[in-house]
């Protein structure tokens, strides 16, 4: 039986080298290379073609998104989990969109975590319980923001001169939405949702969201 090759990318050596002496007590497993930071990580994959990596989230020089987009890009077959300690919503959504086959906390039962990356090469998704209930919570909140915006009538800003875009975003602004959910609900770029907002805030007068949040709240 032919084993899953692995490549661990973490920059804390002692998660490295943990993991790398869990799996390689694995008959079916086989770490192919260790990698500190995203750019040794896709260097490696692209040099070594293993089955899956395991990809920190933040590490120097490029981060485990920047990494798994690359590697996707270039290497589509190669599964990767991300292996992280942060429940973030937007590293979640972020991993989803670009091609990840899941998620490992870096504090999971090693057994677990070893059924895990069988699982993955069987094309299984992973998904841990607090990762699920952090995607659901982020769910939710634009559920109930598309409740409110198909219930009521989108207020106009009267005094400003905002085009039929910017006031969509304005309304999105006051209701608590960040630049990544913002574009999401729009189903726009976050470079371009970014724009937008750069642009709502000059004519805002503000220089940050909680400024604008407090301008508009005025203006409605």
């Amino acid at each position: 039986m032919s084993k899953i090759r692995i490549v661990i990318a973490d920059d804390q050596m002692l998660t490295r080298e943990g993991l790398r002496t869990i799996l390689d007590l694995e008959d079916d497993m086989e770490v192919v290379g260790v990698a500190r930071n995203g750019l040794e990580a896709c260097e490696l994959t692209e040099a070594l073609q293993p089955d899956l990596v395991l990809m920190d989230i933040q590490m120097p020089m490029m981060d485990g998104i920047a990494a798994l987009k690359r590697i996707k890009r270039s290497q589509p077959q190669t599964y990767i989990l991300i292996l992280t300690t942060f429940v973030n919503e937007d590293y979640i959504v972020d991993g989803m969109a670009n091609g990840a086959s899941g998620y490992m906390l870096k504090d999971m039962d090693a057994d677990k975590m070893i059924a895990s990356i069988r699982d993955t090469v069987t094309d299984q998704f992973i998904l841990p319980a607090a990762v699920a209930a952090k995607l659901a919570l982020h769910a939710n909140k634009l559920m109930a923001v598309q409740d409110s915006w198909q219930n009521a009538e989108l207020r106009k800003l009267p005094t400003m001169k905002l085009t039929e875009r910017e006031n969509e975003i304005a309304q999105l602004i006051i209701q608590g939405l960040n630049n990544r959910e913002i574009a999401e609900f729009l189903q726009i770029a976050e470079g371009t949702a970014r724009n937008y907002i750069s642009n709502l805030y000059g004519k805002l007068e503000v220089n940050d969201r909680a400024q604008a949040i407090i301008r508009l709240h005025t203006l409605v």
